[in-house]
Order: C-alpha cells, then structure tokens, then sequence
C-alpha cells in the first residue's frame, strides 16, 4: 500500500513539475529519482537509502521530503511485519509447548491404565487424578486464550461501578492465606483504612489482582515475601504487589506482557506459567483505564505498580469524553 501511494505521489508530482518547467536540469532530476526508486523497491525492505537530489526548485524538494516520509513509513512497516512474525512464530511454538506437555502427561497415563486392568484401585486412583489435573491445566490455558482474544477483540462489555479496592484486595489477600503460612512467607500488607475508591468492573479487578498475586506467590517462591500495597496519590489510586525472587533482568521488562512470552530461564520449571497472565492482566487494566509498570532488581525485589484513576476523576474524565 505504501509502494502504490509513493508510485501515485511520484506520479503526480512528474506531472505537475513538468508543467511549470521545462528545464533539462529538472528533467534530469526526475528520471535520476525514478530511477533510484526502482533500485530501492529492488532491494530488501530493510535497506535505509533515501532520495537526495541537490536542487532549487521548492516543488521538487516538496517531493524529495513527501518520498523519504513514504520510504522511512514503509520501513517502518516492513519491520514491523517481521517483529510481528517473528512473535507469532514464537507464540506458536510456545502453545505448542504448553499444550503438549500436559497432553503427554495424560497420554502416558491413559496408555498404563489401559495396558494394566490389574492395577491396585489406590495406583488407579493416582493415575486418574494425575489426568484429571492435566486435564484441568489444558484446559485452563485454552480459556486463557479464549480470554485474551475476547479483550484483543473488544466484543465483550464491561459493566462498570464504584468499588472500594481496599475492601476488595483484602478478600483477595485472604484466599492466599493458608498457603502464605503454610510456606513461611513474610506479609507485608499496607492497605489503607481510608476508602480507596475505582470506578472499574469489579470481575476484571479481582482477576487482576489474583493474576498479580499469584504471579508473586509462583515466582517470588525463593524469598519468601509477598507485599501488597495500596495507596492513594493525588488523582490516582495506587496497587504495587512485590516479592523477593529471582527478577526480570532489565531486558526483558519490556516483554513479559507480550502474549505467552515467559523468561527463557524459566521454561520447563515448575514455576512456568502460561504466559498469558500478564498478558491478560495488562489488557484488563487497560480496558479499565489504567496503566501497569514492572520493576526489578533481582533477587531484591520486584514490583509490579497499576495505576487507576480515583473514582470522582474518573466519573469526571468519563463525562468529559462524552461530550
């Protein structure tokens, strides 16, 4: 498309230019451009050359600027396509990874109870909890998807109300008790007594902080801390959930939010996730009108900070937008 609008743009101005000279110089000009167009279109998209014609005449200058813009853009594009590709490409080896693991686990046992009608009914009973449980986390990742094209795709409504997000993060930081103690965590909570108010979906709020949660809880396993923070800051409302493990080093914090991107050193541990959950989490945030920042130092601490609008600016902004 970009090629089709800089061929009608030279087009054009060929046109117009001839019109108002019949200059050889200007001619000459003309046919050195077309000429070092073609060569451009042949090579990689990637190449970075660029038009430069030595020339008084303002018209062609005007046209010298409009094609390197159409070349810079179609560049632009062009790497954005094979970025793109290369995260599909990435994307779909990692499903084919999730999936596959789990839909071996259940094969592999499935294919011993059938070999084995004599099996002890407690080792039947292992085998077919085991299958149950892979069962579950296939599952799981599929309505992950399933989830996350819905956001991608914006066809699903959110009712939206006034909701105190202390209040709700409280509920949320209980369901993670039991196994807080059981693992020797340390706690750190900071919630204020003051009501914290949202203007959001109270659904898309709990999955975020579950997913925030329980992202701290899997990855922050080796230091045992999981902090949970919430704050007003002028206008906004402020959720910052830390913990103490192993981090993201500084080149990859501009990735975990892609979909099914999972550190490197993570895969194949026990710790993996689907990839999807910050994913998910970012786009709820999002459709809620908020923002979501990562940073870590490893082994330190990681935090992970959402932004909210507090629920009178919020109401107010949304007014605003209306009119």
């Amino acid at each position: 498309m970009l090629w089709l609008a800089l061929g009608l743009t030279l087009l054009f101005a060929i046109l117009y230019i001839r019109e108002r000279s019949k200059n050889r110089e200007t001619r000459n000009h003309l046919r050195y451009i077309q000429s070092k167009l073609d060569e451009i279109a042949a090579r990689p998209a990637s190449s970075v050359e660029r038009v430069q014609v030595m020339t008084e005449l303002s018209e062609l200058r005007e046209l010298l600027r409009a094609i390197n813009d159409l070349l810079d853009r179609a560049r632009q594009s062009a790497y954005d396509y094979a970025m793109t590709e290369q995260a599909m490409r990435r994307m779909l080896s990692n499903v084919s990874h999730d999936l596959k693991t789990p839909l071996t686990v259940v094969l592999g046992y499935a294919e011993m109870l059938d070999r084995s009608p004599n099996l002890e009914p407690e080792e039947r009973r292992r085998l077919l909890g085991q299958i149950y449980k892979k069962t579950q986390e296939v599952l799981a990742l599929m309505n992950a998807f399933f989830d996350l094209a819905k956001l991608e795709a914006n066809d699903s409504e959110m009712e939206m109300a006034v909701l105190d997000i202390g209040e709700l993060a409280r509920h949320r930081i209980l369901a993670y008790y039991d196994l807080l103690a059981s693992e020797g965590y340390e706690v750190d909570i900071d919630i204020r007594e003051e009501p914290l108010q949202v203007y959001a979906n109270e659904e898309a709020l709990r999955r975020i902080l579950d997913n925030l949660l329980s992202n701290a809880v899997r990855y922050g396993a080796i230091g045992k801390y999981l902090g949970l923070s919430i704050k007003r800051r002028d206008e906004q409302i402020v959720i910052e959930v830390a913990d103490r493990g192993p981090g993201i080093p500084s080149r990859e914090q501009k990735r975990i939010f892609e979909r099914l991107y999972t550190l490197e050193d993570s895969r194949n541990k026990n710790v993996q996730g689907s990839g999807l959950g910050l994913t998910i989490t970012k786009r709820l945030i999002e459709r809620i009108g908020g923002s979501i920042a990562v940073q870590s130092v490893p082994d330190i601490r990681t935090s992970f900070t959402v932004t909210l609008k507090a629920a009178e600016h919020q109401a107010v902004a949304r007014a605003g937008s209306k009119k």
